[in-house]
């Protein structure tokens, strides 16, 4: 099904995964999606990191996922390192398999600069080429706090109310206070736009996770720092790892008290974190 039509129809819940790179991690999906699959996901996405190797990944266990008709999926694109000409063909293969969803991301620059080559100077170009190649539902990507390359958080809300006016939706990257996610919004209504914007969940289940996230562009708060630290004194990190699902749950609650059209679980390929989330919120 197209992810718009889904978000239209109510509140939606979607599981993200990487592809793998060798049998044991495909091994180790096969088992994370053969678990999610009983909570009867709305969609999952399919990430991509860039470069021919990565982007076969993507579309092969997209298109499989899509076969068996076992998900609705979506799959990434990224502008970096591709032709219009080269995109416009992939755009059409996943036309061809059936899959009707994908995310438009700019992506991030390699650290090897012949790969930087692109003929896309923004995400919003991809979008644009998307639309006119195909009856997609596209999704692009929110930062609550701005995109770490954005110069001001003015003009960050700017070019994304610009992508929103072509896109059907926005997927955030993870965040941890309710309010970042509520002003993101809020800034997005003034500015006209009232497309869906999914809120992106991962929980802090380690003590190193805190500067992992951190250096990923998302804002770790003092109080739920403080939460893991004291946690991590009471039991160590089996308590740690408690104490972030706790919260990761508490988020959820309170976002879909504020109206999130629906929550989108960041995997990292692995199931117990989502599947002990959602059977709390269900509880």
């Amino acid at each position: 099904m197209r992810i718009d039509e889904l978000l239209r129809g109510g509140t939606t819940h979607s599981f993200e995964f990487m592809p793998p790179k060798s049998d044991e991690e495909s091994r180790v999906l096969e088992r994370t999606m053969t678990d999610l699959e009983p909570l009867h996901p709305s969609f999952v996405s399919v990430t991509y990191r860039g470069g021919r190797e990565s982007r076969q990944r993507t579309f092969d266990l997209v298109t499989q996922i899509q076969r068996g008709s076992r998900l609705t999926a979506m799959a990434h694109l990224i502008c970096v390192g591709h032709s219009r000409a080269e995109m416009r063909d992939i755009l059409k293969n996943y036309l061809d398999a059936g899959v009707l969803n994908v995310m438009a991301l700019g992506g991030d620059i390699p650290e090897d600069p012949n790969l930087v080559a692109s003929e896309f100077v923004h995400a919003m170009d991809l979008v644009e080429l998307a639309r006119e190649t195909g009856d997609f539902s596209i999704g692009v990507a929110a930062h609550p706090l701005g995109h770490p390359r954005s110069t001001d958080l003015a003009s960050d809300r700017f070019y994304l109310a610009r992508k929103l006016s072509v896109a059907d939706f926005a997927v955030t990257q993870f965040f941890f206070l309710v309010e970042e996610w509520s002003h993101l919004v809020e800034e997005l209504g003034a500015l006209g736009v009232s497309k869906p914007v999914l809120p992106g969940i991962m929980p802090v289940t380690t003590l190193g996770g805190i500067e992992r996230m951190t250096s990923m562009g998302s804002r770790v708060p003092q109080e739920l720092v403080a939460r893991l630290v004291a946690a991590d004194g009471r039991g160590g990190p089996q308590s740690v790892r408690a104490e972030g699902i706790k919260a990761a749950v508490e988020l959820c609650e309170q976002l879909l008290d504020r109206g999130a059209p629906g929550l989108h679980f960041y995997t990292l390929n692995r199931s117990t974190a989502t599947r002990e989330i959602y059977a709390a919120l269900s509880r």
